[in-house]
């Protein structure tokens, strides 16, 4: 087989403790997953199935990273969350079967363009340009699932400057990482090297150049962000 150019390098995380990489093939986003984030967007935070938005692949960054301030946006802000990734594929997957099909997790940031979202909302547009962008998805590296403590439990937390702005309890999703896979994958036939991205607690702010993110999930991993200049 030949191609019209050389294929782009495929799109890779890292893997805790090893030169092992990860091949990343999609990511989704699970949105408003936790109730005091729902309420601080202004929409209600009851168990309505939940909804998903992606990332492209190459979005994803190894951490610790400088990422340069993206285009087009005046208000950037951070959106801490669990990441899922996926080793073995399937569709109509039983919630009893969802972590046979998990590979491992780690935390990442759903880097969000807020003014872009929030206009794409006014006008029913999509938000990929809001949520897509180059480098949004910086991500620590993976855990293997079996040296996860748990993914339905645990403290989750983000800081900028040394400053904690968000914080919460894996306990607290509105849809366990069980139930949303399952979902997920009624819409879609899940494949080795999905990610998912489970979901934010409340104190999404904005950064600016110069800024210093810390977060982490307990058990799972901690990543650091600094905000460059404008791309």
């Amino acid at each position: 087989m030949s191609y019209v150019f050389e294929p782009l390098q495929q799109a890779s995380l890292a893997v805790r403790g090893t030169t092992d990489r990860f091949p990343v093939r999609r990511i989704f986003c699970v949105g408003r997953n936790y109730e005091a984030h729902a309420r601080e967007m202004g929409n209600d935070p009851s168990r309505e199935p939940p909804f998903f938005f992606t990332k492209p692949a190459d979005a994803v960054v190894d951490t610790p990273c400088t990422l340069a301030y993206p285009t087009l946006t005046d208000d950037l802000h951070h959106e801490i969350e669990l990441v899922i990734a996926i080793g073995k594929g399937g569709a109509n997957v039983a919630e009893a079967d969802v972590m046979d099909h998990v590979w491992g997790a780690s935390v990442g940031i759903d880097m969000t363009r807020r003014d872009l979202q929030a206009d794409a909302k006014k006008t029913g547009r999509p938000w990929d340009m809001a949520k897509g962008f180059d480098q949004s998805a910086p991500i620590a590296p993976l855990m293997p699932l079996r040296d996860v403590p748990s993914v339905e439990k645990g403290r989750i937390w983000l800081a900028v400057n040394g400053t904690l702005r968000q914080e919460g309890d894996l306990a607290d999703l509105i849809w366990s990482v069980r139930e949303h896979v399952a979902t997920l994958s009624r819409a879609v036939t899940l494949a080795p090297g999905d990610l998912i991205m489970t979901g934010t607690p409340a104190g999404v702010a904005a950064v600016v150049p110069g800024d210093v993110m810390t977060g982490g999930v307990d058990g799972i991993g901690e990543l650091e962000v600094t905000i460059g200049n404008r791309a």
